[in-house]
């Protein structure tokens, strides 16, 4: 049985809930997702990403301006290619348990789905 952590009371979240709300909308994007997952492992470039999430490179640029837009991932230009990394050191933790919550290891019947 997991323990879960003791949440906070609902006060002290109200002055941040309409930014983590931003922050989900934002990652509610299947690529974005996919992109935030791969630089959990570190900060990579624009080749690496894509080999890793798998998207036309006209989709990689437009969720990667969007996450750069949010404030989410930064980038840094060496030579003539461009390293992305999240931008904020809760992100790898955050974005490491959605992905290992939603990984092919826990899958879980879908809504609608019979079992």
């Amino acid at each position: 049985m997991k323990v879960m952590a003791k949440p906070l009371p609902i006060e002290d979240l109200k002055d941040n809930a309409e930014d983590v709300s931003a922050l989900l909308k934002t990652l509610s994007h299947a690529n974005r997702l996919m992109i935030a997952c791969a630089l959990t492992e570190g900060e990579k470039n624009v080749s690496e990403i894509a080999a890793e999430v798998d998207a036309p490179q006209p989709h990689l640029s437009r969720d990667l301006g969007r996450l750069r837009a949010a404030g989410l991932v930064k980038a840094r230009r060496e030579s003539k290619n461009v390293y992305y990394s999240l931008a904020d050191d809760r992100l790898p933790s955050l974005v490491g348990a959605l992905c290992a919550a939603f990984g092919p290891k826990s899958k879980q019947p879908r809504k609608g789905d019979r079992s």
